[in-house]
């Protein structure tokens, strides 16, 4: 059960939404809870070969459905390091596709991807700075390759971005994008003996990690006997205590801090839109027809507990106004749910 939703939804879309993005591969909640650039990249990196692999044991083909994956990393401030990360995470993914699973598509041995700038690089103290921090983040991103990016606000470690901090997260993407030049060349870095040394570098260690879950039996297994999590564990453990002894500066936090504490005003939610929100939804509920509703509810069950494809039940569902919370818990009474091994 575990990669049913993930096959089924590559076998339907390569057959019904051929151009459809299927799924995100996602580094970055690695990345946000301590993981270093090697860890991102190689579980972000390990997470898609067990997807891949999943689906060629289907039966898929894996030129039918690799071109339209994608992935989503993180962009930290440590700029030559993150786009060697980048760099490494494309030439990596080109190599798995083709020598591993045997594509013969140069479409599907991109790696294409999105970034968000690093949100828990970002403080609480002083948040014009943060400012600074998200435009280097977001310059290791475009000069790394990336596809889509993510700007984030500066006031984020505080409360939901104000208009006008998003306003100005938008302005240091259009910046870079018009004005710096830096969008004009692929991979500019290329070539620089010290960004292919890091790639290399970066790429290698990434590869220790992929042979070590492969020795454990594969994500799945490593993910359940808590290896990724406990290495992710460790390298947040050792940077918390790098900043607490001021041997890794945080500016404003552990060096250089501006002694006036200003907080500046943030985001208010109106607790009017929620009431709206849960009215409508309500409504919904009350409104819908409730017959056509568990039908298609007891369709998606079917599918969940059988073989067929749960998409065409799912949009069904969808069709009959099941909310996403009812699909879920529907597929959860199935297929269960997900508890992390904890140890001490």
């Amino acid at each position: 059960p575990s990669m049913r939703l993930v096959t089924d939804i590559f076998e339907f879309s390569s057959r019904e939404l051929p151009h459809w993005n299927t799924i995100s591969i996602s580094g970055y909640h690695m990345r946000e809870a301590g993981a270093t650039a090697a860890q991102e990249l190689a579980f972000t990196l390990a997470d898609a070969i067990a997807y891949v692999e999943a689906a060629v044991e289907r039966g898929l083909d894996i030129d039918d459905f690799a071109g339209r994956l994608s992935f989503f990393f993180a962009a930290w401030s440590e700029l030559f390091e993150e786009v060697a990360k980048f760099r490494a995470a494309r030439r990596m993914w080109a190599r798995i596709v083709r020598d591993r699973f045997g594509s013969h598509n140069p479409r599907s041995q991109m790696c294409r991807f999105h970034v968000q700038t690093a949100g828990s690089s970002l403080t609480a103290q002083s948040i014009d700075n943060n400012v600074v921090r998200t435009t280097v983040q977001a310059l290791a991103a475009i000069l790394g390759g990336a596809q889509s990016l993510h700007t984030n606000a500066r006031d984020e470690a505080l409360a939901l971005p104000t208009a006008e901090a998003a306003r100005l997260a938008l302005r240091t993407q259009q910046i870079l994008a018009n004005e710096a030049g830096v969008t004009e060349t692929p991979d500019p870095l290329g070539g620089s003996y010290y960004v292919e040394a890091l790639t290399d570098d970066l790429e290698r260690a990434a590869l220790d990690y992929l042979a070590e879950i492969e020795a454990l039996g594969g994500t799945l297994a490593a993910l359940e006997g808590g290896f990724q999590q406990h290495q992710i564990q460790e390298a947040a453990y050792q940077v918390q205590a790098a900043i607490e002894r001021g041997d890794q500066v945080v500016v404003g936090v552990n060096k250089f801090r501006d002694e006036a504490g200003l907080t500046p005003p943030t985001q208010k939610i109106d607790p009017e839109g929620e009431r709206r929100q849960v009215e409508g939804l309500r409504r919904v509920r009350a409104e819908r027809d409730s017959a056509a509703w568990a039908a298609a509810l007891a369709r998606l069950e079917g599918a969940a507990r059988g073989t067929d494809n749960v998409l065409p039940a799912m949009i069904e569902a969808v069709k009959a106004y099941a909310t996403v919370g009812e699909i879920s818990d529907c597929l959860r009474m199935v297929w269960g749910e997900h508890r992390e091994l904890i140890t001490i």
